[in-house]
């Protein structure tokens, strides 16, 4: 339940790299080759003047000549270019305070900067950067310069110790089109502002995923969705697999995980052939491929006024997404009822209505932040636990003899005649610790959504100017050979003690995949038990296999949300017995 963007280069980004430099080297040369004589000239005239001095006008008129050999429009030309320099100077160029350091990092390119450098997979390119700069160094993306934080110690100070100083959000482009600009996640908002409309996402998405279940034997409402939804699932997978053979993971996973969020923010639920909610979950899977291949836009200027097919796709899905939500909204405020709060939304709407008449309130809440605040929860809310999970069923069957081992935990301290529920988490160490490493090993939120310096600060004697764009590079901390031994190796007996019986929290903390600090994911918890629980009943349901003769290819594909790249398994029943 938790957004974040990136930035990696796609084939069409780099073609339009190297038209820039193309573009920006022919201008440049013309501009040299213009203004090369006129400025010999110029300095010739500021020569003669300065050797004249106060000696006579008679001498001084002696070189009107010159003046004259330099049009007016050639010397226009060379003062805007000189300008244009020193302005582009004093741009990159930051006075550090005394005491401090500059920030260390790579050369840039003009222009570009170091785009070319961060290839496809920017967490490999960035951590690589980090062995080579240290865990706090700089890059330059396109014209805007970008401080890179690794390291968990350096993470926890900035984000946890220096929490006001890394809260904002940077102002990029794109961000203002990300819910019409009113998104909880990416907003630029004032810190009162974006702290009130969290304070109040996070208290609407814990009342209702807490609420009593409507029988007795669901602890609260999130487990009674999940439950029913994963029994769901499971007929599903069987059906499809009486009738294809197969079945696409990610595809069916995701529509379940999809009705828990729906349930929850809309009081409904849809059908797994549902043309509407197919159709937008594929959209979300688009839009996270979108915003992983980065915008240019963000970070050079000038590409905002140049046909961007990639922004128009990216506008056309928000835009989608805005719509199906508003829909929702509006029917919710038609029928809406003060005294039957159905669900999140309902939620929502009345702690606006109560905002408006509330003349003390500080802060009022527009109905366009409720759509904003449901877009953000909805999205968010289905695409990290599908991923989790499609991830998850890769594991397992990449690894069958801890997939039996799971299963045979559930056995022991579940058995096989109900479901798993969330009471059962603490009498299930192994599953735990299968589900932190999937989280460390995986690492498909590798950055968090860019942070932004709020004041100008300093982190390990480094100085970071006000408005700087700040990534944190999870991945690097969840591969970091200093925090983790053998980090490549996918081993969940690391969270465990010695004997496998009880759960390692302390090297469960170190894992990251929800952020840090004051603009940690929301909805942690209640994606930490939706994966959990679906999980815990796949397991002890349904036996997962590859397709003889294709082989598992668990590579990630970089975006929004890192995927596995989409393949068929099968899936068989198990014993009840």
């Amino acid at each position: 339940m938790c957004l974040n963007t990136g930035f990696g280069l796609s084939s069409i980004s780099f073609t339009i790299i190297i038209f820039i430099i193309i573009f920006f080297i022919i201008i440049i040369i013309i501009i040299i080759i213009i203004n090369i004589i006129v400025i010999i000239n110029i300095i010739n005239v500021l020569s003669l003047v300065l050797q004249v001095g106060n000696r006579s006008v008679t001498m001084a008129l002696m070189i009107l000549p010159l003046i004259g050999s330099v049009s007016v429009s050639e010397t226009l030309v060379a003062m805007i270019t000189v300008c244009l320099i020193y302005m582009l100077m004093k741009f990159l160029h930051t006075d550090v305070p005394e005491g401090l350091r500059r920030l260390p990092g790579p050369k840039p390119l003009p222009i570009i900067g170091n785009a070319l450098e961060l290839g496809d997979r920017p967490y490999l390119s960035l951590t690589a950067m980090a062995q080579r700069y240290g865990d706090i160094f700089q890059i330059q993306i396109g014209m805007r310069p970008v401080v890179v934080l690794s390291g968990h110690e350096t993470v926890r100070q900035a984000l946890i110790k220096q929490g006001d100083d890394f809260a904002g959000r940077p102002d990029l482009y794109s961000f203002q089109f990300i819910n019409e600009g009113k998104s909880l996640a990416f907003s630029t908002d004032q810190a009162g502002v974006w702290r009130a409309r969290r304070k109040l996402a996070m208290s609407a998405l814990r009342s209702f995923s807490t609420l009593e279940g409507t029988t007795p034997e669901y602890s609260c409402m999130l487990e009674e969705h999940v439950c029913k939804e994963g029994d769901y699932l499971i007929k599903q997978l069987s059906s499809v697999m009486v009738a294809d053979g197969s079945f696409d993971p990610f595809r069916h996973i995701v529509v379940s995980v999809a009705n828990v969020i729906c349930g929850m923010c809309f009081g409904r639920r849809y059908g797994h052939e549902d043309q509407e909610l197919v159709s937008l979950v594929n959209l979300s899977d688009e839009f996270g491929k979108v915003v992983g291949s980065g915008n240019l836009a963000d970070f050079i200027p000038l590409l905002r006024f140049l046909p961007n097919a990639t922004m128009k796709r990216f506008m056309a899905i928000n835009e989608r997404f805005v719509t199906f939500v508003q829909k929702i909204v509006t029917d919710h405020y038609n029928t809406y009822d003060k005294d039957n709060i159905r669900d999140i939304t309902d939620s929502l709407i009345d702690h606006c209505e109560d905002r408006k008449l509330d003349e003390n309130s500080n802060i009022q809440m527009s109905d366009e932040k409720v759509v904003g605040i449901v877009n953000d929860l909805f999205g968010a809310g289905f695409d990290t636990v599908s991923t989790a999970l499609s991830w998850s069923v890769m594991y397992l069957v990449a690894h069958p003899e801890m997939q039996e081992r799971l299963h045979q935990e559930i056995k022991d301290k579940v058995g096989l005649s109900r479901s798993p529920v969330l009471a059962d988490r603490n009498n299930l160490p192994v599953l735990e610790a299968f589900i932190f490493e999937i989280f460390r090993h995986s690492s498909f939120l590798p950055f968090t959504i860019p942070h932004c310096a709020t004041k100008d600060t300093s982190l390990d004697g480094y100085f970071i100017p006000k408005d700087t764009c700040v990534f944190i590079n999870q991945w690097q901390i969840n591969h970091d050979p200093e925090l983790w031994k053998e980090p490549s190796t996918f081993n969940p007996d690391r969270f465990l003690s010695a004997d496998g019986s009880e759960l390692n929290k302390l090297a469960g903390e170190k894992v990251m995949l929800f952020g840090m600090g004051k603009r940690r994911c929301i909805g942690e918890m209640v994606a930490r038990n939706e994966v959990f629980l679906f999980l815990a009943i796949l397991v002890q349901r349904l036996t997962f296999h590859a397709v003889p003769g294709e082989p598992l290819d668990m590579t990630p594909e970089y975006g929004l949300t890192m995927k596995h790249k989409r393949c068929h398994l099968r899936a068989t029943l198990r014993s009840t017995e």
